[in-house]
């Protein structure tokens, strides 16, 4: 079923179509009826996928491209520089162009229930959570995570009737669109190149929850809780109209009461590992009520929902340790995640940590230190650049320096190394970051074993 806002529209090519937001949109759209196509930097698990599918992905820019020709519409990720050769192609072409962004907010114009997940921390797990309980009471929904859900992946859809959607606040792109519903978790400074300040940031995020017909904030959160009056949730906060109470942790899974407007309504059992998931799921909990949901069904929804990938995941053991993998790479996701490593933790804990681009180091560095500093067994592994050129004062390396007591490795095999010489059985390997840290850490549970 086509798009209103695609009527004259039959053929579609993605610049940067392999990251895991653009791939989902790009599953929407091949499932819509459209002819989609695209390109990325180089092959990954998610271009796999989309080939799988019969979506054509080619590796490299390429401006004479027969695809990049014929497409009435081209979409680029903002990760992308305006120099890129086929996007700079296309405007000599004069395509359509349109953002990631400005193609999600014309998606959302489809459906009658958008529900847009914000925050610094936290959007994909929640967003996932949010498609659990649709899931769960049986509306026709279509969700779109940032992120690879245990069940649905990055993308699902059994109908029109709700989306859920991450709204991300990169260069302020979460006000492309508006939602009948909104969610937001936190507010912390990060992608700070892209504001004027805090206060752009802040008001940034409170313009994002005018927007919605209703939003619903952290109540635990100062910097949530200065954008107005807005129905809000939280733990510690007495005054939350949705407030988590009597919480019991089994292994650092979850349960907790909801009380709803101070009424105890229901008792939840989280599956998933963290305190910081009962935030996300009474967020998600709050928005789902306020569609019309049964609280029972709502909460057997949260229970269903396990993990996304990269999001305290465990890849494997050796010797007896566990290695897990935590996307983690601001110094408040840093905290959360190294405590409840420490909860689960029989032994030794290990942290290699991999910073996420050169600007984000420099301009959090005393944070970074802060947080740092106090874990024991501390590796910092090198930058994950992304779309930045190399900057020494921002690197891993500096970091390493600063912090004093960690180690730095540059590669693979000085972690090898490392950890060959230490870990037992009842250590826990703990590897944080959003960059390539991950299959680094695949690849060195192999060598290892």
């Amino acid at each position: 079923m086509r798009l209103k806002g695609l009527k004259s529209v039959e053929k579609i090519y993605f610049i940067g179509i392999g990251g895991i937001s653009m791939s989902a949109l790009a599953c929407f759209l091949f499932d819509c009826g459209y002819s989609v196509s695209g390109s990325d930097a180089a092959r990954s698990e998610q271009t796999e996928k989309l080939s799988a599918q019969g979506i054509p992905v080619f590796v490299g820019a390429d401006e004479n491209r027969a695809e990049l020709a014929v497409a009435e519409l081209v979409v680029y990720t903002d990760a992308i520089p305006m120099e890129h050769a086929e996007l700079r192609k296309a405007k000599t072409l004069q395509k359509q162009i349109v953002s990631r962004a400005e193609l999600l907010a014309i998606i959302c114009q489809e459906f009658p229930n958008v529900l847009a997940v914000a925050g610094s921390h936290g959007k994909t797990t929640c967003t996932s959570m949010c498609a659990h309980v649709f899931r769960g009471v049986g509306v026709p929904f279509t969700a779109h995570i940032g992120g690879e859900d245990g069940t649905f992946g990055n993308f699902y859809t059994s109908g029109r009737e709700y989306f859920v959607t991450e709204a991300c606040e990169y260069k302020k792109n979460l006000l492309k669109f508006s939602s009948r519903r909104s969610i937001l978790l936190n507010i912390d400074k990060d992608h700070m190149e892209c504001y004027d300040g805090e206060k752009d940031l802040i008001d940034t995020f409170r313009q994002f929850c005018v927007n919605a017909e209703t939003a619903f904030v952290c109540a635990d959160d100062e910097k949530c809780r200065s954008l107005g009056d807005f129905p809000c949730f939280g733990i510690e906060n007495s005054g939350a109209d949705y407030r988590a109470t009597h919480l019991r942790a089994n292994g650092e899974r979850y349960s907790f009461t909801v009380e709803e407007y101070g009424k105890a309504i229901c008792r939840i059992r989280l599956n998933a590992i963290g305190r910081c998931n009962v935030y996300n799921a009474l967020a998600a909990f709050a928005a789902m009520r306020s569609f019309g949901f049964n609280e029972r069904e709502i909460a057997m929804g949260l229970e269903s929902f396990t993990a996304v990938k990269r999001r305290f995941e465990k890849i494997g053991t050796y010797r007896g340790a566990s290695f897990i993998c935590d996307y983690a790479h601001h110094p408040r996701e840093i905290v959360a995640t190294v405590r409840t490593a420490q909860g689960v933790c029989r032994g030794e804990l290990y942290v290699v940590f991999q910073p996420h681009t050169y600007s984000r180091t420099k301009l959090l560095m005393s944070e970074f230190l802060s947080v740092l500093r106090p874990i024991k067994n501390l590796m910092i592994y090198k930058t994950y650049a992304a779309r930045e050129r190399y900057d020494g004062s921002g690197s891993a390396a500096a970091l390493s320096r600063a912090v004093g007591s960690s180690l730095y490795a540059e590669n693979v095999y000085v972690l090898k190394t490392w950890l060959k010489k230490t870990v037992k059985e009842g250590d826990v390997v703990l590897f944080l970051g959003a960059g390539d840290i991950y299959y680094a850490a695949q690849y060195l549970l192999k060598e290892l074993r």
